[in-house]
């Protein structure tokens, strides 16, 4: 950096990303250095953002739990891997889950989510392939078979 009270060229670029949308600091890292910044001049980018508040992984991590969880777009495994490649800590991503609530029924997110996706699907009605389409979109999401399931049954 070219001193503390001058903010560098790749510290401006920073804030200029984070302005458009949250990062992770790996992903800002990334995103610095596919801009043709130094690894050392993005780490230290990065330093200064986290020093002063303005890049945090838990907050990231919980705004996109919570973004997650409320579109139930995806859950369970699929959930943890998604902020695994957002570049969110593996301590960090089980702590936030562990901490952050369920928020309803996974049971009726999954109902939710079939029904937008597939309107007017009966699982008493659906033939084999059907239904193996339907278990399939939910498995991709994370949804668990057993819950899967238990969707179908009902």
């Amino acid at each position: 950096m070219t001193g503390s009270n001058q903010p560098s060229d790749c510290y401006l670029a920073a804030l200029r990303l984070l302005t458009g949308r949250d990062y992770t600091c790996a992903a800002l890292r990334r995103k610095l250095q596919q801009k043709r910044f130094a690894a050392e001049e993005a780490q230290q980018a990065v330093e200064r953002l986290i020093r002063e508040g303005y890049l945090q992984d838990q907050r990231y991590a919980e705004r996109l739990v919570a973004a997650v969880r409320q579109n139930g777009s995806f859950t369970g495994y699929r959930l943890q891997q998604e902020l695994r490649r957002r570049g969110v800590p593996p301590e960090l991503i089980d702590q936030v889950l562990r901490e952050s609530p369920a928020d309803g029924d996974e049971l009726e997110r999954a109902r939710h989510l079939v029904e937008r996706r597939y309107a007017g699907f009966d699982p008493q009605a659906a033939d084999e392939r059907q239904l193996r389409r339907v278990a399939g979109f939910l498995q991709r999401r994370g949804y668990r078979s057993d819950l899967i399931r238990q969707l179908f049954e009902k």
